[in-house]
């Protein structure tokens, strides 16, 4: 489940990457917020992958 949910939230970041630069080029100010929103979301989800990780490392030993 970690190596898919890490997969999801990398897509989700690249996703938010692709609407912001669209909506930059476009001028729409909108779908520019929104890739960001995605890009911050995904970031979020990552850092909590990697908390998971350290944490499961710690106890592995």
């Amino acid at each position: 489940m970690g190596l898919d949910d890490k997969i999801d939230n990398k897509t989700e970041e690249l996703k938010g990457k692709t609407k912001e630069g669209v909506g930059k080029a476009t001028d729409d100010e909108g779908l520019e917020a929104e890739g960001k929103a995605d890009q911050a979301s995904g970031n979020v989800k990552q850092a909590g992958e990697k908390v998971k990780d350290a944490a499961k490392n710690v106890f592995e030993k």
